[in-house]
């Protein structure tokens, strides 16, 4: 007789780890957004990347736009957290103009990087107008990033190594539109000369940040 086939084992092994299947669909969800944006993001796509079931996304992510919310909150708040905050805590005892210069040189130029542009700029410049809860959230993100460069300016004017004239608010957002603006000036150029060249001017810039007679390492 036939015998009735077995269901797929990786079915069963997702189950016993929702953790897992959760973390799975968010990675493969922040790659289709990434590549395509928010709204012509495949959720069919997205499933067949994770082999799971749609009856599993939702339970994990109640509707397109909580998925949506959740790749915000949990990757892409966190690439600037690794990539900005958590750098500048880590090298609170040092120059800050130094760390910063250290932290933007460190920013890749990868080809995918340039074609692709900052997933950050990329979801804020398509929903922010479309929708309110996601232009909130990625709101806070930048409000993070800006206090956590305008924290460190004055941790460096408190021990005489940043311009005392300077407004750390300012020059936190300042900085924040030269490294965004010249992401997307490579990313329309899709030359990672461009983003070069933009790591050479926004050096330049945070060298001129620097309190008189303090130099490199100062």
């Amino acid at each position: 007789m036939l015998l009735t086939p077995k269901k797929p084992q990786r079915s069963t092994a997702k189950l016993r780890d929702p953790e897992g299947t959760r973390e799975s669909l968010l990675q493969a969800a922040f790659r289709e957004v990434y590549r395509y944006g928010f709204q012509s993001a495949g959720i069919d796509a997205i499933l067949a990347a994770t082999n799971v079931t749609k009856g599993a996304l939702y339970h994990h992510f109640g509707s397109k736009e909580a998925l949506g919310h959740a790749i915000i909150e949990e990757i892409i708040a966190e690439i600037t957290k690794d990539r900005w905050l958590r750098p500048l805590e880590q090298s609170k005892d040092k120059n800050p103009i130094d760390a910063l210069i250290g932290i933007v040189q460190a920013i890749p130029a990868r080809p995918r990087d340039v074609k692709r542009g900052c997933p950050l700029v990329n979801l804020t410049q398509e929903m922010s107008l479309l929708d309110e809860q996601f232009r909130k959230r990625l709101e806070r993100i930048f409000r993070a990033w800006q206090e956590g460069i305008a924290t460190a300016l004055r941790k460096g004017q408190q021990t005489g190594t940043v311009r005392h004239d300077l407004d750390p608010e300012e020059a936190a957002s300042f900085l924040i539109a030269m490294v965004e603006g010249y992401e997307v000036l490579a990313k329309n150029a899709q030359d990672a000369k461009v983003w070069n060249m933009g790591i050479k001017n926004i050096r330049n810039w945070l060298s001129s940040l620097r309190a008189p007679g303090t130099g490199k390492g100062g």
